[in-house]
């Protein structure tokens, strides 16, 4: 079901350093800066020839990775990202087998503008899951 891996998520607690350590230090391709006030982040992706990074800063109030950066103020991995042909079907499979899908349910435009789900890390073995259609 699960297609190739999009991107690893890493929460920041600040963008702007994390942005310069991977294209300054490590000399990597970053995006520019993108709101994503639905999922209540700041994200930059930083290209790689195989997948992608994504680092990712609270924004607003309400940020639902404040409680993360918080406990983890140098950083961390967050999430595992995983392309998927057809969303629905993804998350109806999922579903009959006992997963649990976070939120509602229902699939919401992630950064890249495409359908994502989040899958609760106790039922993938501790990793928070992102599923984004292909």
């Amino acid at each position: 079901m699960i297609g190739r891996l999009n991107h690893v998520a890493i929460a920041v607690a600040d963008l702007g350093k994390a942005t310069q350590t991977y294209a300054g230090t490590l000399g990597a391709k970053v995006s520019k800066p993108h709101i994503v006030a639905e999922h209540g982040v700041t994200v930059v992706f930083v290209e790689l020839p195989n997948t992608k990074i994504e680092l990712l800063e609270p924004y607003g109030d309400s940020s639902p990775i404040a409680g993360f950066v918080e406990k983890n103020p140098a950083g961390g991995i967050h999430h595992l990202c995983y392309e998927v042909e057809d969303i629905f079907a993804a998350r109806d499979r999922l579903k009959a087998e006992g997963a649990r899908v976070l939120g509602d349910g229902e699939p919401k435009i992630g950064a890249h503008g495409k359908p994502v789900l989040f899958l609760h890390p106790k039922d993938f073995c501790g990793a928070l899951i992102e599923l984004e259609q292909a």
